[in-house]
Protein backbone atom coordinates (compact mmCIF):
# COMPACT_ATOMS: atom_id res chain seq x y z
CA UNK A 1 0.00 0.00 0.00
CA UNK A 2 2.93 2.52 0.49
CA UNK A 3 3.96 2.23 -3.14
CA UNK A 4 0.43 2.92 -4.58
CA UNK A 5 -2.00 6.33 -4.14
CA UNK A 6 -5.61 5.00 -4.27
CA UNK A 7 -8.31 8.18 -6.00
CA UNK A 8 -12.04 7.87 -4.80
CA UNK A 9 -13.42 8.40 -7.79
CA UNK A 10 -15.43 5.62 -8.13
CA UNK A 11 -17.13 3.59 -5.58
CA UNK A 12 -18.74 0.32 -7.35
CA UNK A 13 -20.14 -2.68 -5.52
CA UNK A 14 -20.65 -5.56 -7.36
CA UNK A 15 -22.32 -8.52 -6.18
CA UNK A 16 -20.98 -11.29 -8.65
CA UNK A 17 -21.97 -13.81 -6.67
CA UNK A 18 -20.02 -15.69 -3.34
CA UNK A 19 -18.23 -18.46 -2.36
CA UNK A 20 -17.52 -20.11 0.72
CA UNK A 21 -13.83 -18.66 0.62
CA UNK A 22 -14.59 -15.04 -0.18
CA UNK A 23 -17.48 -12.42 1.12
CA UNK A 24 -17.78 -10.52 -1.81
CA UNK A 25 -19.77 -7.89 0.04
CA UNK A 26 -16.34 -6.69 1.61
CA UNK A 27 -14.83 -5.59 -1.55
CA UNK A 28 -15.73 -2.64 -3.96
CA UNK A 29 -13.95 -1.55 -6.98
CA UNK A 30 -11.33 1.64 -7.07
CA UNK A 31 -9.05 3.61 -9.08
CA UNK A 32 -6.06 3.06 -7.88
CA UNK A 33 -3.02 5.11 -9.24
CA UNK A 34 -0.03 3.40 -9.64
CA UNK A 35 3.58 5.07 -10.04
CA UNK A 36 5.42 5.36 -13.33
CA UNK A 37 9.07 4.81 -12.51
CA UNK A 38 12.06 5.10 -14.69
CA UNK A 39 16.11 4.68 -13.39
CA UNK A 40 17.65 8.34 -13.21
CA UNK A 41 20.19 6.74 -15.83
CA UNK A 42 17.02 6.21 -18.22
CA UNK A 43 15.57 9.65 -17.37
CA UNK A 44 18.98 11.55 -17.89
CA UNK A 45 19.35 10.11 -21.19
CA UNK A 46 15.91 10.97 -22.43
CA UNK A 47 15.39 12.86 -26.03
CA UNK A 48 16.25 9.40 -27.99
CA UNK A 49 14.31 9.44 -31.32
CA UNK A 50 13.07 5.95 -32.36
CA UNK A 51 10.93 4.72 -34.72
CA UNK A 52 7.01 4.87 -34.81
CA UNK A 53 5.60 2.78 -32.68
CA UNK A 54 2.20 2.74 -31.20
CA UNK A 55 1.30 4.73 -28.61
CA UNK A 56 0.07 4.17 -25.14
CA UNK A 57 -2.40 6.98 -23.96
CA UNK A 58 -2.77 10.01 -26.08
CA UNK A 59 -2.07 13.22 -24.57
CA UNK A 60 -1.94 17.00 -25.95
CA UNK A 61 -1.92 17.84 -29.54
CA UNK A 62 0.34 20.03 -31.36
CA UNK A 63 0.46 21.46 -35.12
CA UNK A 64 3.33 22.87 -36.95
CA UNK A 65 3.49 23.80 -40.94
CA UNK A 66 2.83 19.57 -42.21
CA UNK A 67 3.29 17.88 -38.88
CA UNK A 68 1.44 16.80 -36.18
CA UNK A 69 3.08 15.63 -32.86
CA UNK A 70 0.99 13.99 -30.00
CA UNK A 71 1.63 13.58 -26.07
CA UNK A 72 1.84 10.18 -25.56
CA UNK A 73 1.29 11.13 -21.71
CA UNK A 74 5.08 10.75 -19.92
CA UNK A 75 6.63 8.57 -22.27
CA UNK A 76 7.10 10.90 -25.36
CA UNK A 77 5.83 12.23 -28.46
CA UNK A 78 4.83 10.78 -31.85
CA UNK A 79 5.58 12.73 -34.79
CA UNK A 80 3.01 12.68 -37.58
CA UNK A 81 3.62 13.45 -41.46
CA UNK A 82 0.25 15.77 -42.65
CA UNK A 83 1.48 16.81 -45.86
CA UNK A 84 -1.71 14.65 -47.32
CA UNK A 85 -3.97 15.08 -44.73
CA UNK A 86 -6.18 12.18 -46.08
CA UNK A 87 -3.14 9.56 -45.07
CA UNK A 88 -1.12 11.15 -42.03
CA UNK A 89 1.56 9.04 -41.73
CA UNK A 90 3.48 8.50 -38.47
CA UNK A 91 7.33 8.80 -39.05
CA UNK A 92 8.97 9.02 -35.74
CA UNK A 93 8.86 9.15 -31.65
CA UNK A 94 11.05 10.87 -29.81
CA UNK A 95 11.41 9.02 -26.17
CA UNK A 96 11.15 11.71 -23.36
CA UNK A 97 10.19 10.81 -19.64
CA UNK A 98 7.41 12.82 -17.95
CA UNK A 99 6.46 14.73 -21.06
CA UNK A 100 3.25 16.44 -21.24
CA UNK A 101 3.84 19.46 -23.45
CA UNK A 102 5.74 20.95 -26.48
CA UNK A 103 5.76 23.85 -28.37
CA UNK A 104 7.66 24.92 -31.49
CA UNK A 105 9.15 27.76 -33.16
CA UNK A 106 11.12 28.16 -36.38
CA UNK A 107 12.28 24.55 -36.47
CA UNK A 108 13.23 24.42 -32.65
CA UNK A 109 10.74 21.89 -30.36
CA UNK A 110 10.44 23.02 -26.84
CA UNK A 111 9.46 19.93 -24.52
CA UNK A 112 9.02 19.37 -20.69
CA UNK A 113 10.70 16.61 -19.03
CA UNK A 114 9.29 16.50 -15.39
CA UNK A 115 11.52 19.90 -14.23
CA UNK A 116 14.11 19.93 -17.08
CA UNK A 117 13.52 21.54 -20.54
CA UNK A 118 14.80 19.61 -23.66
CA UNK A 119 15.36 21.51 -26.88
CA UNK A 120 15.20 19.86 -30.28
CA UNK A 121 16.30 21.14 -33.86
CA UNK A 122 13.28 19.22 -36.02
CA UNK A 123 14.74 21.35 -39.46
CA UNK A 124 15.07 17.88 -40.35
CA UNK A 125 12.30 15.47 -39.96
CA UNK A 126 14.81 12.44 -40.84
CA UNK A 127 17.55 13.83 -37.84
CA UNK A 128 15.79 15.21 -34.79
CA UNK A 129 18.19 16.30 -32.85
CA UNK A 130 18.66 17.11 -28.64
CA UNK A 131 20.64 20.25 -28.71
CA UNK A 132 20.29 21.37 -25.02
CA UNK A 133 19.11 20.30 -22.04
CA UNK A 134 17.78 23.28 -19.14
CA UNK A 135 17.43 21.34 -15.77
CA UNK A 136 16.02 22.11 -12.84
CA UNK A 137 14.14 25.22 -14.84
CA UNK A 138 10.74 23.88 -14.46
CA UNK A 139 9.89 23.27 -10.55
CA UNK A 140 6.46 22.30 -9.99
CA UNK A 141 5.97 20.70 -12.58
CA UNK A 142 5.42 17.04 -11.65
CA UNK A 143 2.11 15.68 -13.14
CA UNK A 144 -0.64 14.60 -10.48
CA UNK A 145 -4.09 12.44 -10.83
CA UNK A 146 -5.32 14.59 -8.06
CA UNK A 147 -4.96 17.88 -6.60
CA UNK A 148 -2.27 16.73 -4.14
CA UNK A 149 -0.62 13.38 -2.61
CA UNK A 150 0.97 12.82 0.88
CA UNK A 151 4.04 11.45 0.82
CA UNK A 152 4.37 10.95 -2.89
CA UNK A 153 8.41 10.60 -2.54
CA UNK A 154 8.12 6.83 -1.39
CA UNK A 155 6.79 6.04 -4.85
CA UNK A 156 10.29 5.98 -5.82
CA UNK A 157 13.78 5.16 -4.65
CA UNK A 158 16.77 6.77 -4.75
CA UNK A 159 17.86 5.69 -7.80
CA UNK A 160 14.43 6.20 -10.00
CA UNK A 161 12.58 8.81 -10.94
CA UNK A 162 8.99 8.93 -11.19
CA UNK A 163 7.77 10.35 -14.25
CA UNK A 164 3.66 9.93 -14.11
CA UNK A 165 0.55 7.98 -12.86
CA UNK A 166 -1.34 5.08 -14.53
CA UNK A 167 -5.03 4.59 -12.76
CA UNK A 168 -5.86 1.39 -13.26
CA UNK A 169 -9.08 0.05 -11.66
CA UNK A 170 -8.45 -3.30 -8.81
CA UNK A 171 -10.62 -4.71 -6.50
CA UNK A 172 -9.71 -4.24 -2.72
CA UNK A 173 -11.45 -4.82 0.79
CA UNK A 174 -13.38 -2.12 1.78
CA UNK A 175 -11.89 -2.15 5.56
CA UNK A 176 -8.90 -1.78 4.41
CA UNK A 177 -8.90 1.10 2.10
CA UNK A 178 -10.79 3.01 4.49
CA UNK A 179 -8.52 2.64 6.99
CA UNK A 180 -5.74 3.89 4.62
CA UNK A 181 -7.90 6.82 3.64
CA UNK A 182 -8.14 7.82 6.94
CA UNK A 183 -4.74 8.15 7.56
CA UNK A 184 -4.44 11.31 5.32
CA UNK A 185 -3.63 9.67 2.04
CA UNK A 186 -5.41 12.30 -0.02
CA UNK A 187 -5.56 15.98 0.23
CA UNK A 188 -8.58 17.56 -0.47
CA UNK A 189 -1.64 35.53 -30.10
CA UNK A 190 0.48 37.67 -31.20
CA UNK A 191 3.54 34.95 -32.01
CA UNK A 192 6.67 36.30 -34.51
CA UNK A 193 8.57 33.68 -36.66
CA UNK A 194 7.11 30.31 -37.40
CA UNK A 195 5.49 29.35 -34.40
CA UNK A 196 3.19 25.99 -34.02
CA UNK A 197 -0.18 25.58 -32.92
CA UNK A 198 -1.41 24.04 -29.99
CA UNK A 199 -4.77 22.48 -28.70
CA UNK A 200 -6.72 24.46 -25.56
CA UNK A 201 -5.59 22.34 -22.80
CA UNK A 202 -1.76 24.02 -23.79
CA UNK A 203 0.36 24.31 -21.00
CA UNK A 204 3.34 25.94 -22.97
CA UNK A 205 2.73 29.10 -25.07
CA UNK A 206 5.36 30.96 -27.28
CA UNK A 207 4.58 34.77 -27.93
CA UNK A 208 7.04 36.52 -29.81
CA UNK A 209 10.67 35.99 -28.14
CA UNK A 210 9.28 34.04 -25.32
CA UNK A 211 8.07 31.34 -24.12
CA UNK A 212 5.69 30.86 -20.88
CA UNK A 213 5.53 27.63 -19.38
CA UNK A 214 2.73 27.18 -16.59
CA UNK A 215 3.06 24.42 -13.53
CA UNK A 216 0.95 24.35 -11.24
CA UNK A 217 1.39 27.82 -9.31
CA UNK A 218 3.96 29.74 -11.83
CA UNK A 219 4.17 31.34 -15.30
CA UNK A 220 8.16 29.81 -16.08
CA UNK A 221 9.63 32.64 -18.44
CA UNK A 222 12.21 32.16 -21.07
CA UNK A 223 13.81 34.31 -23.43
CA UNK A 224 14.10 32.44 -26.71
CA UNK A 225 15.81 34.99 -29.08
CA UNK A 226 18.68 32.49 -29.56
CA UNK A 227 16.47 29.47 -29.87
CA UNK A 228 18.42 26.80 -29.34
CA UNK A 229 19.61 28.26 -25.83
CA UNK A 230 16.50 29.60 -23.86
CA UNK A 231 17.57 31.76 -20.88
CA UNK A 232 15.39 30.53 -17.95
CA UNK A 233 14.40 34.17 -16.46
CA UNK A 234 12.50 34.83 -13.30
CA UNK A 235 9.42 32.51 -12.59
CA UNK A 236 6.30 34.92 -11.73
CA UNK A 237 3.73 33.40 -9.29
CA UNK A 238 0.50 33.02 -10.45
CA UNK A 239 -1.98 31.33 -8.15
CA UNK A 240 -2.92 27.32 -7.67
CA UNK A 241 -3.38 24.70 -9.43
CA UNK A 242 -2.82 26.62 -12.97
CA UNK A 243 -3.69 23.96 -15.73
CA UNK A 244 -3.36 25.67 -19.09
CA UNK A 245 -2.42 28.78 -20.97
CA UNK A 246 -3.34 30.93 -23.75
CA UNK A 247 -2.27 34.43 -25.64
CA UNK A 248 -4.65 37.00 -27.16
CA UNK A 249 -2.75 40.08 -27.92
CA UNK A 250 -0.76 41.03 -24.59
CA UNK A 251 -2.11 39.14 -22.36
CA UNK A 252 -2.07 35.65 -21.21
CA UNK A 253 -5.41 33.66 -20.02
CA UNK A 254 -4.36 31.21 -17.34
CA UNK A 255 -7.28 28.25 -16.87
CA UNK A 256 -6.75 26.76 -13.34
CA UNK A 257 -9.06 24.73 -11.15
CA UNK A 258 -10.48 27.93 -9.61
CA UNK A 259 -10.54 30.20 -11.77
CA UNK A 260 -9.25 31.75 -15.12
CA UNK A 261 -6.20 34.52 -14.33
CA UNK A 262 -5.15 37.06 -17.00
CA UNK A 263 -1.43 38.50 -17.44
CA UNK A 264 -0.45 41.57 -18.92
CA UNK A 265 2.38 40.69 -20.94
CA UNK A 266 3.54 44.16 -22.50
CA UNK A 267 6.68 43.93 -20.57
CA UNK A 268 7.37 40.18 -21.58
CA UNK A 269 10.15 39.39 -19.51
CA UNK A 270 7.86 39.70 -16.22
CA UNK A 271 4.04 39.07 -16.76
CA UNK A 272 1.58 41.46 -14.36
CA UNK A 273 -1.32 40.69 -12.97
CA UNK A 274 -4.74 42.12 -14.52
CA UNK A 275 -7.45 40.44 -13.05
CA UNK A 276 -9.42 37.11 -12.12
CA UNK A 277 -12.90 35.17 -12.70
CA UNK A 278 -13.55 32.76 -10.25
CA UNK A 279 -15.39 29.41 -10.17
CA UNK A 280 -16.30 26.74 -8.46
CA UNK A 281 -13.65 23.99 -8.56
CA UNK A 282 -13.26 22.10 -11.47
CA UNK A 283 -11.15 21.38 -14.77
CA UNK A 284 -10.17 24.78 -16.68
CA UNK A 285 -9.47 25.05 -20.24
CA UNK A 286 -9.72 28.21 -22.31
CA UNK A 287 -9.69 30.06 -25.11
CA UNK A 288 -10.32 33.48 -26.31
CA UNK A 289 -11.81 34.98 -29.07
CA UNK A 290 -13.04 39.20 -29.56
CA UNK A 291 -14.66 40.11 -25.96
CA UNK A 292 -15.44 36.66 -24.84
CA UNK A 293 -13.67 34.06 -23.08
CA UNK A 294 -14.49 30.49 -23.45
CA UNK A 295 -14.47 28.51 -20.59
CA UNK A 296 -14.73 24.62 -19.90
CA UNK A 297 -15.38 22.93 -16.69
CA UNK A 298 -15.34 19.80 -16.08
CA UNK A 299 -17.13 18.15 -13.08
CA UNK A 300 -17.96 14.08 -11.10
CA UNK A 301 -14.34 14.10 -11.24
CA UNK A 302 -11.15 14.97 -8.76
CA UNK A 303 -11.31 18.37 -9.78
CA UNK A 304 -13.95 18.82 -7.23
CA UNK A 305 -17.04 20.02 -9.52
CA UNK A 306 -20.49 18.16 -9.24
CA UNK A 307 -21.57 19.58 -12.67
CA UNK A 308 -20.04 20.51 -16.15
CA UNK A 309 -20.47 23.21 -18.36
CA UNK A 310 -19.50 25.59 -20.80
CA UNK A 311 -18.67 29.28 -19.41
CA UNK A 312 -19.04 32.59 -21.90
CA UNK A 313 -17.21 35.35 -19.75
CA UNK A 314 -17.03 38.94 -20.99
CA UNK A 315 -13.84 40.17 -21.30
CA UNK A 316 -14.48 43.56 -22.61
CA UNK A 317 -13.00 45.31 -19.79
CA UNK A 318 -9.97 43.58 -19.09
CA UNK A 319 -9.85 44.20 -15.60
CA UNK A 320 -13.37 42.89 -14.54
CA UNK A 321 -14.42 39.82 -16.22
CA UNK A 322 -17.85 39.08 -16.03
CA UNK A 323 -19.83 35.72 -16.34
CA UNK A 324 -21.99 36.51 -19.34
CA UNK A 325 -23.56 32.80 -20.06
CA UNK A 326 -23.77 29.31 -18.77
CA UNK A 327 -23.86 26.44 -20.80
CA UNK A 328 -24.63 22.40 -19.49
CA UNK A 329 -22.16 19.53 -21.13
CA UNK A 330 -21.26 16.22 -20.12
CA UNK A 331 -17.73 16.39 -19.18
CA UNK A 332 -15.76 18.57 -21.70
CA UNK A 333 -11.89 18.76 -22.46
CA UNK A 334 -10.51 21.36 -24.93
CA UNK A 335 -12.32 23.61 -26.96
CA UNK A 336 -11.65 25.95 -29.79
CA UNK A 337 -12.97 28.63 -32.31
CA UNK A 338 -12.58 29.57 -35.87
CA UNK A 339 -14.36 32.37 -37.00
CA UNK A 340 -18.12 31.69 -35.72
CA UNK A 341 -17.72 28.37 -35.07
CA UNK A 342 -17.15 26.85 -31.88
CA UNK A 343 -15.77 23.21 -31.37
CA UNK A 344 -16.12 21.19 -27.65
CA UNK A 345 -14.54 18.22 -26.60
CA UNK A 346 -17.51 17.04 -24.46
CA UNK A 347 -15.44 13.61 -23.92
CA UNK A 348 -17.08 10.58 -23.88
CA UNK A 349 -20.33 12.68 -25.34
CA UNK A 350 -18.07 13.32 -28.62
CA UNK A 351 -17.31 16.53 -30.69
CA UNK A 352 -20.30 19.37 -30.51
CA UNK A 353 -20.16 22.32 -33.17
CA UNK A 354 -22.06 25.21 -32.46
CA UNK A 355 -22.85 28.68 -34.55
CA UNK A 356 -21.94 31.56 -31.94
CA UNK A 357 -23.27 34.38 -33.90
CA UNK A 358 -25.13 34.81 -30.57
CA UNK A 359 -23.35 34.37 -27.68
CA UNK A 360 -26.30 34.38 -25.25
CA UNK A 361 -28.11 31.52 -27.85
CA UNK A 362 -25.27 29.34 -29.00
CA UNK A 363 -26.52 26.69 -31.82
CA UNK A 364 -25.68 23.38 -32.25
CA UNK A 365 -24.99 22.65 -35.72
CA UNK A 366 -23.82 19.10 -35.50
CA UNK A 367 -23.13 16.61 -32.89
CA UNK A 368 -20.49 13.55 -33.92
CA UNK A 369 -21.46 11.10 -31.06
CA UNK A 370 -19.94 7.96 -30.61
CA UNK A 371 -16.54 9.00 -30.64
CA UNK A 372 -14.09 10.06 -27.70
CA UNK A 373 -12.96 13.56 -27.85
CA UNK A 374 -10.53 15.25 -25.61
CA UNK A 375 -8.77 18.29 -27.72
CA UNK A 376 -8.91 20.18 -30.60
CA UNK A 377 -6.91 22.83 -32.85
CA UNK A 378 -8.67 24.44 -35.51
CA UNK A 379 -6.41 25.20 -38.22
CA UNK A 380 -6.97 27.36 -41.45
CA UNK A 381 -6.83 24.21 -43.58
CA UNK A 382 -8.46 21.82 -41.48
CA UNK A 383 -9.39 20.65 -38.08
CA UNK A 384 -7.53 18.60 -35.66
CA UNK A 385 -9.13 16.06 -32.93
CA UNK A 386 -7.19 13.88 -30.87
CA UNK A 387 -9.20 11.41 -28.30
CA UNK A 388 -9.21 7.96 -27.15
CA UNK A 389 -5.92 7.00 -28.85
CA UNK A 390 -6.86 8.09 -32.45
CA UNK A 391 -6.44 11.30 -34.57
CA UNK A 392 -9.09 13.14 -36.62
CA UNK A 393 -9.06 15.46 -38.98
CA UNK A 394 -12.50 17.35 -40.66
CA UNK A 395 -12.54 19.56 -43.74
CA UNK A 396 -14.28 22.83 -43.27
CA UNK A 397 -17.95 23.30 -45.26
CA UNK A 398 -19.85 26.43 -45.21
CA UNK A 399 -21.24 26.37 -41.69
CA UNK A 400 -20.40 23.21 -41.26
CA UNK A 401 -17.59 20.11 -41.38
CA UNK A 402 -17.57 16.70 -42.32
CA UNK A 403 -14.79 13.75 -41.37
CA UNK A 404 -11.80 13.68 -43.70
CA UNK A 405 -9.18 11.11 -42.08
CA UNK A 406 -8.76 8.88 -38.91
CA UNK A 407 -5.83 7.78 -38.00
CA UNK A 408 -5.78 4.66 -34.85
CA UNK A 409 -2.55 5.31 -32.40
CA UNK A 410 -2.37 2.30 -31.24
Amino acid sequence: MKKQFILILIFVTTLVGCTEDIDDSKYADYLVAKPLKISLSEFESGGQIIAPKPIEESGKIYAYNDYIFINDKYKGIHVIDNKNPKNPVKIAFIKIAGNVDISVKDNYLYADSLKDLLVFNISNKDNIKLVNRLKNVLQDNIVWPIADIYEWENATTQDEILVGWEVVTERRLKEETTNWLENGALNNTADVGNVGQGGSLARFKIVKDYLYAVDNHSINVFNIEDLENPKDLEDVYAGFDIETIFNKDNYLFLGSKSGMYIYDISTPQTPTFVSEFQHGTACDPVVVDGDYAYVTLRGGNTCGATESGLFIIDISTIANPVLLKKYALDGPYGLGIKGNTLFVCDGNSGLKVYDKTDVTNLKEINHFKDIVTFDVIPREENLLMVGDNVLYQYKYLENNISLLSSLNLD
